[in-house]
């Protein structure tokens, strides 16, 4: 089968220039995906190559360049040598090769041109010859090119070695920026964009491979904690050298050696060695129609080891360059815990809905935020070195939105019935103030003992005001209606950190180490509840019920986790590791509810119903082994722990004490392949247990809606997680071809899901219950091409999920099952210094199936198209536009919409280097700007229609500093 015929079975994920996005109709949709696959299909023709010179037919315009490598001293070929070309004018990428056995290398399907040929290998000089591709002569050979070794004087290593595009080093893939153009005054996130499999969502938010990417790094050290937005959004791309892509282990784990599963998607920005001392920074001011505002300040200064950089920002615009948490990031496998939030959690401050899982992320409100903050790391002589921060924020989040929802009810009856529909409209108002500092310290202590201090304290303030009117029916029958207003206030101060002593032996892969995570919290809010409810019998008699109630609550949380770790080296190639875990964890909850006393005009009359004190108790210790041998090629690893957990909950209302204890054998397993060629594979499975939460656990109904009531459930179990994965990677650097595979599989046994009830009356009453039969499956298939010669980047995906979940309905038992099938195509190129575009279209089509609800199944599908540009006008102008656009179907009536979001600028470059910049944009220049989701549970499948920004201009100055060698 040839390349161009087996390609319609490849998909892409290369470079990836903007957002998942779509078509908003089926047939342009189709049409793109069509011609992006012949594309596609083209480039794997056009790129296939071999190492061995053979004469070849080449076209009237293309041409081909080869030649040998060998050493300048013995004249032995150099195998395996990189080979790149790049562009004479402005040293631009085109192509990359590895030399054979007999160090013979071919660069084919090159345009007619001038370039550059630059030949590298380790230990060796580098070499850089010009070379012309004509009409005249098509297929110049360079006939042996001989390369001399690195020279070594008196300590001082000369190196002039070059690197080429993209290496793989192990599990690490390196991008060299250079090779990845970006437009002056860039930010990095404009560089990852550029990356092959790389996205870069509306929000900011990263994934690399298919994998959210929760840490970004800035020289191998934390840049405002592990807030990945605050490095992206404020660096400029031109101080980057290169981009390394890595799963980090846990810190103990990269110790000891002995893979614990515990990885987080990292990227470590490696900055220019020239551009690490000096000052650099972008500052600027805007106004605009509508009263929208965007302000920010940056100032950086770089000093080889020392870094400083203090940040400001303010606008009213949804442009928040930093992430709600900046503190350490979770690393973990499998499903996230499940279940609702319980009775205890008071404090819902979001009120609204977010994007469901697995979506592309859409804006559900307007935010208006500010933030200072300042960032320092240095060297405390030889033996300490530090990074620390600090960040002061305030966010306001308007949402107003309109929902509809239709639940699993049975209200008729054990039989289907027809559907319970709730219609509510919704305004919530949300000011979050935080104060967040992050520290890490390595200090070593000797030659074979070393610690890592990484403390963190955050102390955050919410106020929320919320508005909401609901009505209810079934069978067009109305059940009731309600009016809310909600206001809370609360504190969360919360502190913690990680210690971690690690000690090496004399012996070569000894060692012992010694970790604890320690977590301290205490939130404290005041909440008061009004509303007017009514309530309609079957002859549409109404009954009205008020509330005037002020809530208290109070959640302090205390978490502790000390692991110990031996590992001794049996051989060369196989380690024993034997370890040690306890937890544990404490929660208190004080809720108090008063209703309004008419005759004092206080709060003061307590609700019994509505009031509870209570303590839980979580402790485990956890004890195993792992054996692990480790050769050039491949890693094997088997480990077996043994979990003993005590779970005791007190109701001090009740005087009641419920002491439970759970034994369980946690096996895991690790495999790991790198192949030649970039080649990597990567199994794993990995079990644990998921502890309930405190406001689970809390024996207490939330009534802050009162159509919709929270209540906790004290005989909670853990859960017990199992989780199967397997990554696949191969980089092909001589046709520029990435694939990337993922699958993962999950089943939890014990799983926290939801059971709800519904009265006559339509009040909807939600516990988390225990209950077995939860399956998850996912996976995600890629391949991007570049097809250097035009410098376009194209890219297929394919992603697709099953979610088995088991609930309870008015006591029945229901299982959702959905699916989701999504397709996605890009184009994207810098095709010159001049003109930059991308394109990109994304269908979704998604499917909800409920056993004790045939008739509420549903399918719906999304589409989405994305297409933007920039061109360098004379002058010093520049034109930029980018448009998204959405079509839904399948959803209820008024959600099928069809959006198409313009924005449009101009700008005039000012000042030399091009420093400065006036421009003049136009934001959702049609207005027709709206944000419509779906969700869908495992009771539920709900319609969000939210008011976002909606049009207007803004004029606006920036001022990028760069004074570097100072």
């Amino acid at each position: 089968m040839s390349r161009a015929v087996r390609v319609s079975f490849w998909y892409a994920n290369y470079n990836v220039r903007a957002t998942s996005a779509g078509p908003t109709a089926n047939r342009p949709a189709l049409r793109l995906l069509l011609l992006l696959a012949i594309l596609l299909g083209l480039a794997a023709t056009s790129r296939a190559q071999t190492t061995v010179p053979a004469p070849v037919r080449q076209h009237q315009d293309k041409g081909s360049i080869s030649g040998t490598l060998a050493d300048s001293a013995s004249g032995k070929p150099l195998r395996e040598a990189s080979v790149s070309l790049t562009l004479a004018r402005d040293s631009s990428y085109v192509t990359f090769g590895i030399t054979d056995s007999d160090g013979h290398f071919v660069l084919r399907e090159v345009a007619l041109g001038r370039y550059v040929v630059q030949v590298s290998a380790l230990g060796y000089r580098a070499r850089r010859v010009p070379v012309a591709v004509t009409a005249a002569a098509p297929a110049p050979t360079l006939g042996t090119l001989r390369l001399g070794g690195l020279s070594q004087k008196l300590g001082e290593v000369v190196v002039t070695q070059e690197r080429a595009p993209v290496s793989v080093s192990g599990d690490t893939i390196a991008f060299n920026a250079n090779a990845f153009k970006t437009q002056p005054n860039a930010a990095v996130e404009s560089l990852l964009k550029k990356l092959p499999g790389v996205e870069v969502d509306r929000d900011g938010s990263i994934r690399a491979q298919g994998q959210a990417v929760n840490r970004v790094l800035v020289d191998g050290k934390p840049f405002f904690g592990d807030d990945p937005k605050m490095a992206t959004k404020n660096l400029p791309a031109d101080i980057i050298d290169k981009v390394q892509l890595y799963d980090q282990q846990s810190d103990q784990s990269s110790f000891s050696g002995i893979d614990d599963g515990n990885r987080q998607r990292t990227l470590n920005l490696v900055t220019k060695r020239d551009k690490r001392k000096g000052y650099f920074g972008t500052n600027g001011a805007g106004a605009g129609t509508d009263g929208r505002y965007q302000a920010r300040l940056g100032l950086n200064r770089f000093n080889n080891g020392r870094q400083i950089s203090a940040l400001a920002q303010a606008n009213n615009i949804n442009q928040q360059g930093f992430a709600d948490e900046g503190g350490p990031a979770a690393a973990s496998f499998g499903p996230a815990s499940g279940g609702p939030s319980g009775g205890g959690a008071i404090m819902r401050m979001g009120g609204g809905r977010q994007n469901p899982l697995g979506s592309s992320p859409q804006p559900t409100s307007i935010t208006e935020s500010g933030a200072v903050g300042l960032n320092y790391r240095d060297a405390w002589g030889r033996r300490a070195e530090v990074a620390t921060s600090y960040l002061a924020s305030r966010a306001t989040t308007t949402t107003d939105q309109l929902l509809r929802r239709e639940n699993v009810a049975n209200l008729t009856g054990p039989e289907a019935g027809p559907p319970l529909f709730t219609d509510q409209s919704l305004l919530n108002r949300t000011t979050t103030t935080s104060h967040r500092f992050n520290l890490r310290l390595d200090y070593v202590l000797d030659s074979l003992t070393s610690l890592r201090l990484t403390p963190y304290a955050w102390w955050q303030a919410n106020d929320l005001a919320r508005q909401s009117s609901q009505q209810s029916s079934l069978g067009g029958r109305l059940l009731n209606q309600g009016l809310n207003g909600y206001a809370a206030t609360s504190t969360n101060p919360n502190a913690g950190g990680n210690f971690l002593l690690m000690r090496r032996f004399g012996k070569p892969g000894r060692s012992v180490s010694a970790n604890l995570n320690s977590t301290l919290s205490d939130q404290d809010a005041t909440a008061f509840n009004q509303s007017t409810n009514t309530f309609f019998d079957a002859a549409g008699r109404p009954t009205v019920q008020r509330l005037n109630q002020r809530i208290a609550q109070a959640t302090p949380t205390r978490s502790n986790v000390l692991s110990l770790s031996y590992v001794e080296p049996l051989s060369l190639r196989t380690k024993l590791e034997t370890h040690y875990a306890f937890t544990d964890s404490r929660n208190d909850g004080r809720r108090f509810t008063t209703d309004f006393n008419e005759i004092s005009q206080q709060y003061d009359l307590l609700n019994p119903g509505l009031s509870n004190e209570f303590t839980s108790r979580f402790q485990a210790s956890r004890a195993g082994f792992t054996l692990q041998k480790k050769r050039l090629r491949y890693t094997v690893g088997l480990g077996l722990d043994a979990q003993q957990a005590d779970l005791r909950v007190r109701n001090l209302s009740a005087d009641t004490t419920v002491d439970r204890r759970f034994r369980s054998l946690l096996p895991n397993a690790l495999f790991t392949y790198n192949g030649s060629r970039s080649r990597s594979l990567r199994l794993s499975y990995r079990t644990r247990l998921n502890a309930p939460t405190a406001a689970q656990l809390q024996p207490v109904r939330d009534n802050s809606n009162p159509l919709s009531i929270q209540a906790g459930n004290p005989s909670l179990r853990p859960e017990y997680v199992q989780a199967l994965s397997a990554n696949f990677s191969q980089f092909n650097a001589t046709t520029n071809r990435s694939v990337f595979a993922t699958l993962g599989a999950s089943r939890v046994d014990d799983r926290i899901v939801s059971a709800t009830s519904f009265n006559t009356r339509g009040v909807q009453t939600t516990r988390p219950v225990n209950a077995d039969g939860f399956y998850s499956v996912n996976g995600f298939f890629s391949l991007g091409q570049r097809l250097s010669n035009h410098k376009i980047n194209l890219n297929l995906t394919t992603n697709t999920g099953f979610i088995q979940s088991p609930s309870l309905v008015n006591g029945l038992p229901n299982t959702s099952r959905t699916w989701s099938l999504g397709q996605g195509a890009s184009a994207n190129s810098a095709f010159n210094e001049q003109l930059e575009f991308g394109l990109s279209a994304n269908l979704t089509y998604q499917n909800a199936r409920y056993s004790a609800l045939p008739n509420q199944d549903t399918d719906y599908l999304t589409q989405t198209l994305t297409a933007d540009i920039f061109y360098q006008l004379p002058a010093r102008f520049v034109l930029t536009s980018d448009v998204w656009a959405s079509n839904n179907t399948g959803r209820a009536a008024g959600f099928n919409q069809r959006v198409v979001l313009w924005n449009i600028g101009l700008a005039r470059q000012l000042f030399a280097n091009k420093q400065g910049e006036l421009k003049l944009q136009a934001y959702d220049l049609l207005n027709q700007n709206r944000s419509v989701l779906r969700n869908t549970t495992e009771t539920y499948v709900e319609d969000v229609r939210s008011r976002i920004l909606q049009r207007y201009f803004l004029l606006s100055f920036t001022y990028n500093l760069r004074q570097f060698g100072k």
